[in-house]
């Protein structure tokens, strides 16, 4: 079942607030997992979440064939569910806020790749993108879905109980005896060109985020006189580290956000709602008529 996001209905003095303050500065936006969750995407961290859950770390990734083997397991499963995704409500705010000049950079943290495909020319991808796998021997690059395409031919067959589709695309699986032995027999494929590992194009856990990606955030950064926070609790440092530049160069902080985020105690407003019925409101208060802007695009690779 799709998790709809709940939270207590913000007021429309607060969302007027923020109007305000968005008519009379251009913003850098920073977005996380909380955009997504209205296109049925979960969070790490938020109420979809029963129990926490624990990424694969980079390093487990490259040192332990039985880890990757479950990785490439789970993902195969839901990537299905996770490349239909649509562009919501955030995502589709934030390109007439972008083609009206009030964002003039979006930086996400999400691997989703939606900003893309709600139409944003500027979005930076501070994790990568789902979309790609690169191999960490030769740098190639392939197309997720080709690789699933690949993955189905050399496990006919494979099935494995589905608990619910995860934040990063995979899903968490319900352990049984016949899953564990369907497991030991699930295969990897290596890269096409080279025979190496191959990875998801995107920043595990414990990776660091390359130069020129934090240089091409930073760079959207500079361009605004604030910046806007939303749907993040800002738990990673990639994005927090945008948050104590701000500070130290004394720019107003915005944030649109349902629970607490660590900059809550340094921003000029917190506006406490579902992310993207804040951000259509938002571009209702501000815009003054509907921009014409293309359909998104389609997530279907090579179809």
């Amino acid at each position: 079942m799709r998790w709809v996001p709940t939270a207590p209905e913000p007021s429309d003095d607060q969302v007027g607030r923020l109007a305000d303050l968005l008519r009379r500065h251009t913003v850098c936006l920073l977005t996380g997992a909380g955009c997504s969750t209205e296109s049925g995407i979960p969070d790490y961290r938020g109420e979809a979440q029963k129990r926490v859950r624990t990424p694969i770390q980079f390093r487990q990734f490259l040192t332990d064939e039985r880890a990757r083997q479950r990785y490439w397991a789970r993902s195969m499963l839901g990537w299905p569910r996770f490349r239909v995704a649509e562009p919501g409500g955030v995502h589709t705010a934030a390109r007439q806020l972008e083609v009206a000049g009030v964002v003039t950079g979006i930086i996400t943290q999400n691997v989703d790749r939606l900003h893309m495909r709600a139409g944003s020319k500027t979005a930076v991808e501070l994790h990568g993108a789902l979309e790609e796998v690169v191999c960490l021997d030769c740098g190639a690059l392939e197309h997720r879905d080709d690789l699933q395409a690949r993955l189905v031919a050399v496990n006919p067959g494979f099935l494995a109980e589905v608990a619910q589709l995860a934040p990063d695309g995979d899903v968490d699986l319900i352990e049984s005896e016949a899953g564990r032995r369907a497991l030991d027999q699930f295969r990897v494929p290596s890269c096409r060109s080279c025979l190496g590992i191959i990875k998801p194009n995107v920043v595990f856990f414990g990776e660091g985020v390359p130069r020129a990606t934090v240089d091409a955030a930073f760079a959207h950064y500079e361009r605004a006189d604030a910046l806007l926070v939303a749907g993040t609790s800002l738990a990673v440092y990639s994005g927090f580290r945008l948050v104590r530049r701000a500070r130290q160069d004394k720019k107003p902080v915005f944030i649109v956000n349902i629970g607490a985020t660590r900059a809550d105690e340094v921003a000029q407003i917190k506006v406490v709602g579902v992310v993207g019925q804040v951000f259509t409101r938002l571009v209702e208060l501000i815009l003054p008529a509907p921009l014409g802007l293309p359909a998104p695009l389609s997530p279907r690779h090579g179809s």
